[in-house]
């Protein structure tokens, strides 16, 4: 199906010659501003921060949609925005997003960088289910230390960021395809880990860059599933770092 998002939909923070493209994951685009006010600022570029449709009490698509979908929807409006060359950051489901845009190829990505990314089947590796879990059991697979963990919402509990998350990726939030598609990746990919990450290990993230050919793996130490929340500093110097 076609998903529309619009220019004047996504916040933008700083300006500059180079744009950055932040794909939030199930923990909503709050979990990127802070990283994306960090990035305009330390890198003096232009950092687009869209919230998915049906994220943030933002309108859902109204039939069904795939990841696959969304990222054609990211991938217009970069076209639309007459964008080239954007690296595009994506954390946990924005990581699958990430790499999905990758594969779309054309001159409107000249990066990738998966942190944490889901999306994958990795035999002998699965990705921890978190179906039921209370807030304390999801902070406890999220961070390396607990105590960096935003304050949760009131009222805590699942709510429609979580039916907008499963309705793209779907119950299992992987896709049995994607490695074996990874191999097409054509731009650099950066991937980058969170030692502690509780939800998709480490092995999981080697097997992740592992499937593209121009791929490199940055393990960051102390660091959960959320680098941009738990140790931004250390995700941008990341970021910055040449992909070999």
């Amino acid at each position: 199906m076609t998903i529309t998002i619009r220019p004047e939909d996504v916040p933008v923070r700083g300006a500059g010659a180079h744009t950055f493209l932040l794909l939030h994951g199930g923990a909503g685009p709050g979990s990127m501003a802070g990283f994306a006010d960090l990035l305009a600022e330390r890198t003096g570029s232009r950092v687009l921060l869209p919230t998915h449709p049906g994220f943030g009490g933002t309108p859902r698509p109204d039939a069904p949609a795939t990841t696959r979908d969304l990222a054609a929807a990211y991938a217009e409006l970069l076209d639309r925005l007459g964008l080239s060359g954007v690296t595009v950051v994506g954390n946990s489901f924005g990581g699958w997003l990430a790499a999905e845009l990758a594969l779309l190829g054309g001159p409107r990505v000249g990066r990738a960088v998966i942190v944490d990314g889901i999306g994958a089947e990795v035999p002998g590796h699965p990705m921890t289910s978190v179906a039921g879990l209370d807030p304390a059991g999801l902070r406890r697979l999220s961070f390396h230390d607990e105590r960096k963990a935003p304050r949760p919402p009131a009222g805590g509990g699942p709510g429609p960021d979580i039916a907008a998350l499963v309705g793209y990726a779907g119950p299992a939030m992987s896709d049995p395809t994607l490695l074996e598609r990874l191999a097409a990746v054509t731009v650099p990919v950066h991937v980058i880990w969170g030692e502690s990450d509780g939800i998709v290990g480490v092995e999981y993230g080697k097997a992740y860059a592992g499937a593209m050919p121009h791929a490199t793996f940055t393990v960051l130490p102390e660091t959960g599933h959320l680098p941009q929340l738990e140790t931004p500093g250390e995700l941008l110097d990341a970021i910055r770092s040449p992909v070999r």
